[in-house]
């Protein structure tokens, strides 16, 4: 290709021209344009005035071109709050809602435009009656010590059909790391356990966010709880029925060996794995709450019966008899119960703690399930087996690849 040359006073008119040009282009090409941010626009998730919002809502706010900057839920009243927390695209409660109660709702956010906007609302949720909520009563206690063979126990004093939607709100956390299982009972009532016995001195919390959640046929949980209880030392006293004797162990070594009587041959003491219930220093027993009739042979009630601690749902203690201590030792001469000497009785009472474990070997009769807090009867793969979300997911699990993830 040739090169061609061209005048100098061409080449300089040409970039002259070229420069006045471009010049000109880079100005216009710089100027602001003031239209080209946008402002906010929140949507909450409830209408303005709205009257019959359901309690299980979690009150949340869109927040497009922009950030949230505050927010307030409030009751009309002004007697309570709920808190929340700003997400990425807008605002969320951290709660549900209470029944037949007024809330007022505000929230501010700056948009891109830099310029704020607020959103408010007004409503009111659905009223509901005591027959639309269950209660969740939570054993151990808010701050109880208790045996190693302790279960956490839920029950509901209305049933939960949404069984796997209320377990998954169910935590139990420990400091130690020991992880366990749920199992249902009923719809009314649920267990958790670790596969062993719990740790010595493990510090446990249980949380149930169930407030208003929803249990199936019109129900609505009632109340979250949040308690904390520790484990004491591992204490298991061993009872063998065959050689009239019971040995109190502490941290797997034994204490003391103490001379008893057990059930005769019409009424055998169960064996099995028993965890103690309930203490009384002094409790009147009466056959007649066992079910046997006061005409029956086998009646009794007795009085001020010392040192007492249920094992049975069905009225089997541990329990001071100084009726029998000529046969402790010798013979099984009681309906049931595991019969010792006051002082015996006495010492053991003041050692023990609800949930402590009493292991019975050696009877003919084994102990009925749920005939008290039989858990530690169950294997380990048939307890978590009753965990409503394994079975949840093993239900899942069985779907056609289909229908897979469509569950709830």
């Amino acid at each position: 290709m040739k090169h061609l040359r061209l005048p100098v006073a061409l080449i300089c008119a040409t970039m002259i021209a070229l420069s006045s040009c471009s010049i000109k282009d880079a100005k216009d090409a710089v100027t602001p344009d003031d239209g080209g941010l946008d402002s906010i626009s929140l949507t909450p998730n409830v209408a303005d005035g709205a009257s019959d919002v359901k309690v299980s809502t979690f009150v949340k706010v869109l927040a497009e071109d922009g950030t949230v900057s505050s927010a307030m839920l409030t009751t009309a009243d002004g007697s309570g709050a709920i808190e929340g927390k700003v997400t990425d695209n807008g605002w969320r409660a951290n709660s549900r809602l209470e029944p037949g109660t007024a809330y007022q709702l505000s929230v501010t956010g700056t948009g891109e435009d830099g310029k704020a906007a607020t959103v408010t609302r007004a409503f009111t949720t659905q009223a509901l009656t005591l027959d639309q909520q269950t209660y969740p009563a939570v054993a151990p206690l808010q701050g109880e010590t208790v045996g190693v063979g302790m279960p956490v126990i839920v029950t509901f004093d209305l049933p939960v059909k949404n069984r796997a939607l209320y377990e998954k709100y169910m935590k139990v956390t420990t400091d130690n790391g020991v992880t366990g299982s749920w199992t249902w009972f009923s719809d009314n009532e649920a267990h958790f356990r670790p596969e062993q016995y719990w740790p010595a001195n493990t510090k446990v919390n249980v949380r149930l966010n169930l407030n208003s959640l929803p249990a199936g046929n019109g129900v609505y949980g009632q109340q979250d709880q949040d308690i904390s209880f520790q484990v004491g030392q591992k204490v298991v006293t061993k009872v063998d029925v065959g050689k009239h004797e019971l040995t109190y162990t502490v941290n797997d070594k034994p204490e003391r060996t103490m001379p008893v009587t057990t059930g005769d041959d019409q009424h055998r003491t169960r064996e099995g794995v028993k965890v103690i219930m309930e203490k009384f220093s002094s409790v009147d027993m009466d056959a007649a709450t066992t079910g046997v009739d006061s005409e029956d042979p086998g009646y009794y009630n007795i009085s001020d019966v010392r040192w007492a601690m249920r094992l049975t749902n069905s009225g089997e203690f541990i329990h001071a008899a100084p009726w029998s201590v000529g046969s402790q030792g010798r013979d099984n001469v009681s309906h049931g119960c595991t019969g010792m000497s006051t002082a015996d009785a006495k010492w053991l009472y003041d050692r023990s703690r609800r949930g402590d474990v009493v292991e019975y070997v050696d009877s003919p009769r084994p102990l009925e399930d749920r005939n008290g807090w039989t858990d530690w009867n169950v294997p380990w793969s048939t307890w978590t087996a009753g965990s409503a979300l394994q079975a949840a997911a093993a239900s899942a699990a069985e779907q056609p690849a289909t229908d897979a993830g469509v569950v709830d």
